[in-house]
């Protein structure tokens, strides 16, 4: 290569003696008067290049910090070797240098080696810069690799790689679409697909067998640690002639070896657990377990409903043994605390089992009923137990829930260096809407009821669907199903939901009509690729592991998007801003 003969971290002090080239940043330099140290950086490590005499001490000098440059000379050993460097026993001895690219500003935003310790709004801003430092950049080297190993096992498991359109009509998945407006067709609009859903099931009717595809996907929803703005990635797939089982099984065996390659943990390998929804409710508090938790949920209702304790009294009592832990009175104050801030009022009860067997401390002289409690949770001496009590059951269960996570992590309980998976399944097909109070869809439409068309001879809540969710440490990586391929039993599920076959065919034409010509049963999932990537590289927040995030208000600062356009643009596709006060 004209710039380079190598890079910065490929000489070794076997190549002493050797005239050679590199290209890079002035990643730093110190200057002790007649002698400079420079440190050369580019995408795969670092040199030192040493100058004692002119026109070198001057060049460099000269040079800001976070200039690139080109640098010719000779390997020379180091008379004072840095082990812990790759390159750390040779350096460089320049004879020629030339300026790629000069530092014009005055300042950086921020030092490149501790960008991660600047606000999120400056390192967003200057996202070019923060990907200079390693600690950031590898992260997004890590992604790269992660979807790399995903496209090979993928297809050898005998998928088809197939891209699927971005301009799509609008589809209700569940969160807002983004929309484009038509230049040709005024007042229509493309929408920007949520998910490949319809063209997957479409490509299975069209008789392709096993699809995939790493999917970008839009949504025009808020931010979380665990969720983009804007945009998002999925390896998405679907099989045709195949059950729910038929998919578990290909995860099974593409994920644990990718999670276990890059982060060095063990992964579990299949068969992967399979938990019941309503089972994980009453049993974790939520549908997303993290199963390195060892902590369980007991309904101790009938055993406590009759204590006297008034916010027992006609509630419904969830309670969690913690086995033979050291937990301190200020701990279970502090917790308790907490607690109440994060469920938002809701309250933390206790009490420990002490050496003769016997209830002491917290809400102890209304345990009457130690011994049933015993037969019930298997309490031992010296066993802690936290409750929790709450009219709806759905509270609390939720908050019971919330109760296990700080309990397992302030009590460091969660087992180590490991990755626990499950499949969460037997979803209820409907449920009441929070918002609505009106029944709904509990997943997403195109599931198959269990029982096909017999199921709507049950009472509507009472219908479970072959839907399912993968689950990985507590995060949900993915929902999937079994696809409701037959457009009787689609007519009858939307029916459900006070939509009629003109409703079906409006929203979904493609879909139905393909079904009318013979559709496979077929099945997907769509784990995503964000959320793998921040679990496997130890991160809490998704947006270290994407290359361009938007910031938590889904803005782009580097780009400054979103942004105005010009009138024309507007009057193109026959938009027109309607401002308010």
């Amino acid at each position: 290569m004209y710039y380079r003969t190598h890079n910065c971290n490929e000489l070794r002090k076997e190549d002493a003696g050797k005239k050679v080239k590199l290209a890079g940043w002035l990643d730093s330099k110190r200057d002790k008067g007649g002698l400079l140290f420079a440190v050369l950086r580019d995408f795969y490590g670092t040199t030192q290049v040493v100058c004692s005499e002119e026109p070198m001490l001057s060049f460099f000098r000269a040079l800001p910090t976070e200039s690139t440059v080109s640098v010719e000379g000779t390997v020379a050993l180091r008379s004072a070797p840095n082990e812990k460097l790759p390159t750390g026993l040779i350096e460089i001895i320049p004879e020629r240098a030339e300026v790629l690219g000069r530092r014009s500003v005055p300042a950086l935003p921020f030092e490149i080696s501790h960008s991660t310790e600047a606000g999120e709004d400056a390192r967003l801003r200057y996202r070019f810069l923060d990907l200079r430092n390693s600690a950031v950049r590898d992260k997004i080297v890590l992604r790269a690799n992660i979807v790399s190993d995903l496209r090979r096992l993928m297809t050898e498991e005998g998928f088809l790689e197939i891209s699927t359109p971005i301009l799509t009509s609008s589809s209700p998945e569940g969160a807002r679409d983004y929309i484009v407006p038509s230049r040709l067709y005024p007042g229509e609009f493309y929408a920007l697909p949520q998910a490949p859903q319809q063209y997957k099931q479409l490509l299975m009717c069209a008789g392709f067998d096993k699809y995939f595809q790493i999917a970008p996907c839009f949504r025009d929803e808020d931010a979380r640690a665990d969720r983009s703005p804007g945009e998002f990635y999925q390896l998405d797939m679907e099989m045709a002639f195949a059950t729910q089982e038929d998919v578990f099984a290909v995860l099974e065996r593409v994920l644990p070896p990718v999670f276990a390659k890059y982060s060095g943990w063990k992964a579990d390998m299949p068969p992967f657990k399979r938990v019941p929804y309503l089972e994980a409710l009453e049993t974790y508090g939520t549908d997303k377990p993290d199963l390195r938790n060892p902590l369980v949920i007991a309904d101790v209702t009938e055993e406590l409903s009759a204590c006297g304790f008034e916010p027992f009294a006609g509630a419904t009592v969830k309670a969690i043994r913690v086995h033979g832990a050291a937990v301190a009175r200020k701990w279970i104050d502090k917790t308790a605390e907490e607690f109440t801030v994060k469920t938002e009022g809701g309250k933390l009860y206790w009490f420990k089992v002490d050496e003769n067997g016997a209830p002491a401390g917290g809400i102890a002289k209304f345990v009457t009923c130690i011994d049933a409690l015993k037969c019930k949770m298997g309490l031992e001496n010296g066993d802690f137990v936290a409750l929790v009590a709450e009219k709806a059951k759905r509270l609390v269960q939720k908050r019971a829930g919330i109760l296990r996570t700080m309990l397992g992590v302030g009590l460091d309980l969660l087992e180590k260096d490991v990755f626990r998976f499950c499949w969460i399944v037997d979803f209820p097909m409907y449920e009441i809407g929070e918002e609505s109070g009106e029944l709904e869809f509990c997943h997403n439409p195109f599931s198959m009821p269990q029982g096909g068309m017999a199921a709507f001879e049950k009472d509507p809540l009472e219908i479970l669907a072959y839907q399912y969710d993968i689950v990985c440490n507590g995060v949900e990586l993915s929902s999937g199903a079994v696809r409701n391929h037959d457009p009787e039993i689609m007519l009858k599920a939307f029916s459900v939901v006070g939509l009629g076959r003109e409703d079906v065919v409006k929203k979904f034409p493609a879909l139905y009509h393909a079904f009318e010509y013979g559709a496979p049963p077929h099945a997907g999932v769509a784990p995503g690729i964000d959320r793998m990537v921040m679990l496997i590289s130890g991160t809490t927040n998704i947006r270290e592991v994407i290359a361009f995030p938007m910031n938590a208000k889904a803005r782009d600062l580097m780009m400054n998007a979103p942004s105005p356009v010009e009138q024309k643009q507007l009057d193109d596709v026959h938009i027109a801003i309607s401002k308010k006060n």
